[in-house]
């Protein structure tokens, strides 16, 4: 029988994620790096995994929201100890799982486990150069340096965006495109937080130029973030 993750799932662990995020203190790299592992890769894989794995872990039998919550602390940890000098330790997670995931009480071991298996399933590729939130940050910081209104931009607002973009399954394919999605966030940012009086700086053609992608490309991903951000709650 094939593994079927449904939307609200996907939204649960979503949202898990930011708020892990936010009560653990993480930098945003290794938030949207976390994102990276988890919704972008691990969410889609589990099941394909699943389907062809000769014998099943235990935390596999069945694939349940707690599991799942799990897997997003996992996602953090490994995240963290990529980007960060002192990584969140296993007793700092544990303690959140304990406060966070009520239906069940996993154990150090368990969080051992659950990582190797997490690596598995993402056939230990832990790559975090490809990331929209990495090539963001270079054009928001490239952008403040080359014009005064880049100062306007607030970056809050990007990331934001970002969260925005992950808890909604209809747009979490944009992630597929980190340079355009990175250029046209930017792009939304600016339209958004800039006063319209100093819309002065081609920021169109300037991320254009600087990521080398498609205009096109771009005003049709403004168009389809901007719908979402702008729809009625």
């Amino acid at each position: 029988m094939v593994l079927v993750l449904s939307s609200s799932q996907r939204l649960n662990t979503v949202e898990f994620l930011i708020q892990s995020a936010q009560h653990l203190h993480v930098s945003p790299i290794v938030k949207y790096s976390a994102f990276s592992f988890f919704a972008d890769r691990f969410f889609s894989s589990l099941p394909r995994f699943i389907e062809s794995a000769n014998s099943l872990n235990w935390l596999l039998k069945p694939v349940t929201e707690s599991t799942l919550q799990l897997f997003v602390l996992i996602s953090l940890w490994i995240s963290s100890k990529i980007h960060d000098a002192k990584p969140l330790s296993v007793a700092s997670l544990k303690s959140l799982a304990n406060k966070s995931i009520k239906e069940q009480h996993f154990t150090h071991r368990n969080f051992l486990e659950a990582e190797v298996l997490f690596m598995q399933v993402l056939n230990f590729e832990i790559g975090t150069a490809n990331i929209a939130f990495s090539f963001l940050q270079e054009l928001w910081i490239q952008i403040r340096g080359v014009a005064k209104v880049g100062e306007l931009i607030n970056f809050e607002a990007c990331m934001e965006i970002m969260d925005l973009l992950y808890e909604k399954e209809e747009t979490s394919f944009l992630y597929r495109s980190p340079h355009s999605l990175a250029a046209s966030i930017l792009v939304v940012s600016y339209l958004m937080t800039v006063p319209k009086q100093k819309w002065e700086f081609p920021v169109l053609a300037w991320v254009n130029f600087m990521t080398s992608c498609k205009e096109e490309e771009i005003i049709k991903m403004v168009s389809e973030i901007l719908k979402h951000v702008l729809e009625p709650s």
